[in-house]
């Protein structure tokens, strides 16, 4: 009986090594695979100018941002939470949309965002210190170049160069 508990004792411990092993490929896989299927995207926005983003889905914006790079068009950005801190940790949330071109098509897709940034003085948004942001695309809402991609964008604000250089992926 003992030396049946020691085969079988054994043969859990490789069948446990082996599952650990399996599971460490498999973990690695995926984001290669994911990495084949997607694309990765950068480029710098820019506060807009006036006149400079004007298309109709962008009506009641908060503001816009003039995005060059793999991704060309307007981000209209509409806020929908902000709150400061009195350490000046500044939050936001809202909701957005791209009118543009990817690969020279035409498109749009909508986005979720949350912003998080540190000012000298919050109240007034005056004298970022760092800032960033997080853009997933929301499912299905992508039209032309861009109908049935999801992925997401990140921003880092560049404060000496005052733009947001981005990268990210779509699928």
């Amino acid at each position: 009986m003992r030396r049946h508990m020691s085969v079988t004792t054994m043969a859990i411990g490789v069948l446990i090594a082996l599952a650990v092993v399996s599971s460490m490929a498999f973990s690695a896989s995926p984001s290669s695979a994911i990495a084949q299927g997607s694309d990765q995207i950068s480029g710098i926005a820019f506060f807009a100018e006036p006149g400079e983003c004007n298309d109709s889905d962008g009506d009641g914006a908060d503001f816009a941002l003039r995005m060059t790079g793999d991704l060309q068009g307007c981000l209209y950005v509409f806020i929908q939470t902000a709150d400061c801190s009195p350490s000046g940790t500044y939050k936001e949330t809202g909701a957005e949309i791209f009118v543009g071109q990817y690969n020279g098509e035409s498109g749009t897709f909508e986005t979720t965002y949350q912003f998080s940034a540190k000012y000298e003085d919050c109240s007034n948004l005056g004298g970022e210190k760092v800032g960033r942001c997080e853009h997933p695309l929301l499912y299905n809402t992508g039209t032309g170049a861009f109908d049935g991609f999801t992925g997401r964008l990140d921003f880092k604000d560049d404060i000496e160069a005052g733009n947001f250089p981005y990268r990210g992926h779509l699928q």
